[in-house]
């Protein structure tokens, strides 16, 4: 049976938040939605898109001396869809448009969900410096295959994610030990890996907190502040995050996020 034509979209960046008009922009955020599935071509989930709207305005608000600028990402179609991982081509997609616009600046990839692990994928893309990825999306062992043979009943696993191409970036997981979504235990096999080739990844776990991280919103937008701010505009990152980038495994994979972290930094 001959494949189904998927519906003709383009991805698109949402519009610039950030450094004043006519300003350069000395680093840019990309934020990458969740609220994806394993297989969809319907369009894009606009809710997901707007729920990052406040953390992009933020993060511009905090390093406006810095004039960062942020968009948010809207891919062409709510699915990962298997091989062709639509969400992680339309990330490479607005790198490319992001170095079409601003030149060579530094980018951080933030992606919550799905987007996390589009994020995830796309960090070997040359502008990118940092990646956030916030309740990575990964399939489990139980899960329908990617590849070729899905749908076929060959009952295969799916192939392990990429991790060579997050070396020589900056890497933040956070993953709440109630998600009952993606599997905590999958993000932090995927750090473990990372870290082999790459020392600059840490991965922070919010306890009793499920998969949107709304239990401890708070501190999960400081940590994502402190990273970003740290990474794109030199600032110096937060005792707790410092300390988890040096710690090895498995401590700086599962380093607790304390409450009340934003306040304390505010103090």
């Amino acid at each position: 049976m001959a494949q189904q034509a998927l519906p003709d979209r383009e991805a698109r960046l949402g519009r610039a938040m950030g450094a004043a008009a006519g300003a350069a922009a000395n680093a840019v955020v990309l934020l990458l939605p969740g609220g994806g599935v394993a297989r969809s071509v319907r369009r894009r989930s606009p809710v997901a898109a707007a729920q990052a709207f406040p953390l992009a305005r933020r993060l511009v608000r905090a390093a406006r001396e810095e004039s960062l600028v942020a968009h948010v990402v809207h891919y062409r179609y709510r699915g990962w869809n298997g091989d062709a991982a639509h969400p992680a081509r339309d990330a490479e997609w607005a790198l490319d448009e992001t170095v079409r616009r601003y030149g060579d600046v530094p980018v951080c990839l933030v992606g919550v969900d799905v987007g996390a692990r589009a994020a995830l994928r796309a960090a070997g893309h040359p502008a990118v410096t940092s990646v956030l990825a916030l309740g990575t999306w990964l399939p489990g062992p139980g899960d329908e295959p990617e590849g070729a043979g899905a749908g076929s009943g060959t009952g295969s696993r799916p192939e392990p994610e990429p991790v060579k191409q997050l070396a020589g970036r900056s890497v933040l997981m956070v993953h709440g030990t109630d998600d009952v979504r993606t599997d905590p235990e999958l993000s932090y096999r995927l750090a473990e890996r990372a870290k082999k080739i790459n020392a600059d990844v840490c991965r922070f776990e919010v306890h009793s907190d499920g998969h949107g991280l709304r239990q401890h919103h708070a501190e999960v937008v400081a940590l994502a502040q402190d990273f970003v701010l740290g990474t794109l505009c030199g600032r110096d990152f937060a005792r707790p995050l410092t300390d988890a980038m040096a710690a090895p495994p498995p401590l700086g994979l599962r380093m607790p996020l304390a409450s009340g972290f934003g306040k304390s930094l505010r103090a």
